[in-house]
């Protein structure tokens, strides 16, 4: 028994030990969804302005741009799946996993060829273990994208839609990646990037400006519909950051609920451990008390 209420203890205190460290992991996620959320807030004036101008461009002029020019029978898609770098995130990374294959197999169902780049090492040995080719890998910042990380995957999905079909180009690129609802809801989401498919504002009380362009339309769209598309992978990016650490933070909650479930399951089975030593010792003490005066009598 007394080796026993050794265990018990030993565990007791391993398991407090474990609920420090899933406890600190928790604040720490919880910390940086708040700066992650602070910094995709800060982009959307420029996002929201950016927007604006490469709608009016593609409003108010018959420019016909490569990134707006639609494949009337797509043959080949580049589908870009953001995952993370670590685990202790839930089922963060399965469901986009999950998401991604359903894309592949509705994509070769359509008989499209796809190309496949993944972000993330989750996302990387999962299709690498599955020996499915990837035209490229990126790894090492899903949980704190920056400009240039993001701008370095948009610029080679980029030139991979403008280079011709027959020289290995694409028709169509999509992006798989998760949306931050709230810190109880993260959706996987897919989204179309390229071509570009502007929405115009019809709403009541929306005036139409007049518009001219120096040096023209064309080279207008030049500049702003690359930058459209990177701002756009970079959104992709931070949301898919911000619901990595969401997913974290309530593994981790529940991991440290779970740990202190089990360090009072493990005190009273030590206490009730203890007790019953305590018993079996009274019990001997005067049963060897009772064989004494019985042998003296």
């Amino acid at each position: 028994m007394a080796a026993t209420l050794r265990e018990l203890r030993e565990r007791n205190r391993s398991v407090q030990a474990t609920q420090k460290i899933t406890r600190a992991m928790e604040l720490i996620a919880a910390s940086r969804i708040t700066k992650a959320q602070t910094a995709a807030l800060s982009t959307l004036p420029y996002t929201r302005e950016l927007n604006r101008a490469v709608a009016a461009v593609a409003s108010y002029s018959d420019v016909q741009h490569p990134l707006t020019t639609e494949h009337p029978n797509p043959r080949r898609s580049a589908v870009l799946v953001i995952t993370a770098d670590r685990g202790l995130a839930g089922a963060y990374s399965s469901n986009i996993i999950h998401k991604a294959d359903d894309v592949f197999a509705t994509l070769e169902h359509e008989g499209r060829e796809v190309v496949t780049y993944m972000a993330g090492r989750k996302g990387i040995s999962h299709y690498q273990f599955r020996d499915r080719p990837m035209a490229g890998s990126w790894s090492g910042f899903s949980d704190r994208p920056t400009y240039p990380q993001s701008d370095e995957v948009a610029n080679q999905l980029i030139d991979r839609f403008l280079t011709p079909y027959e020289q290995g180009g694409v028709d169509e690129i999509q992006v798989v990646y998760t949306r931050f609802e709230s810190m109880l809801l993260q959706e996987p989401r897919v989204r179309r990037v390229l071509p570009l498919h502007v929405v115009h504002s019809n709403e009541p009380g929306d005036i139409t400006a007049l518009y001219s362009f120096e040096p023209g339309p064309e080279e207008v769209l030049d500049a702003l519909l690359p930058l459209y598309v990177r701002n756009r992978i970079h959104f992709y990016f931070m949301q898919a950051a911000a619901s990595e650490l969401a997913s974290k933070q309530k593994a981790m909650k529940s991991a440290t609920d779970n740990a202190q479930n089990l360090i009072e399951q493990l005190t009273r089975q030590a206490n009730q451990a203890r007790q019953s030593q305590i018993t079996q010792e009274i019990t001997e003490i005067v049963g060897g008390a009772a064989a004494l005066t019985g042998s003296k009598e």
